[in-house]
């Protein structure tokens, strides 16, 4: 085994141990953002965006179609059927609505067909491939994105129930995990800034 791969793993079973949700730090993100190149790009990090920006399952986010993307209150919304077959209104940002909707005017999508024409196997091999592309350390996969959304959002809201809603969990149990991992981040940050002068 490498000593990246040694320390990725390690940094898993530590983060499992302590009940930390893993999650990608927005220069992560970034850093993967400007990675893409290719014939697909523009798929490509469209796709990344709405996961990471929108905190949606892979299923859903493969479902998306042009009709899905509407607006509340003058802000972007997307209409999603989760799990379950539940609906539920999911915040998206104004700008990145606007990109998925020229992107379907360019690419000639009609309005209930889908806007990412790719399956599951291959939307994990797209984001594989550009974390590994940025020199990501640390075990990329769909779902990944949606942790480090929900982790990004409860860092700027402190809403734990708006959080619950925007993900479409059924129980809190499942949002507070990530209320969890930002206390021990913080708790650790908190105890490394003592400064035992001698």
């Amino acid at each position: 085994m490498t000593k990246s791969r040694a320390l990725v793993s390690t940094h898993n079973t530590l983060a499992k141990a302590f009940s930390i949700v893993p999650y990608l730090t927005i220069e992560e993100i970034k850093r993967m953002i400007d990675t893409i190149t290719g014939r697909h790009r523009i798929r490509d990090e469209l796709l990344i965006l709405l996961l990471y920006q929108t905190g949606l399952r892979i299923s859903e986010a493969l479902s998306l179609t042009p009709r899905m993307i509407g607006a509340q209150d003058g802000k972007a919304v997307l209409f999603i059927l989760g799990k379950g077959k539940k609906p539920r209104m999911v915040a998206c940002p104004n700008g990145l609505a606007h990109r998925l909707k020229s992107y379907a005017y360019d690419q000639g999508i009609e309005t209930d067909q889908r806007l990412f024409d790719i399956n599951r196997k291959r939307a994990w091999q797209i984001i594989t491939k550009v974390a590994e592309d940025a020199g990501v350390h640390k075990r990329v996969y769909p779902h990944l994105l949606r942790h480090s959304d929900a982790i990004e959002r409860l860092r700027q809201t402190g809403n734990p129930k708006a959080l619950q809603l925007h993900l479409g969990h059924s129980s809190p149990a499942m949002t507070l995990r990530y209320l969890a991992t930002l206390t021990a981040e913080d708790a650790l940050r908190i105890q490394q800034d003592v400064d035992f002068d001698f």
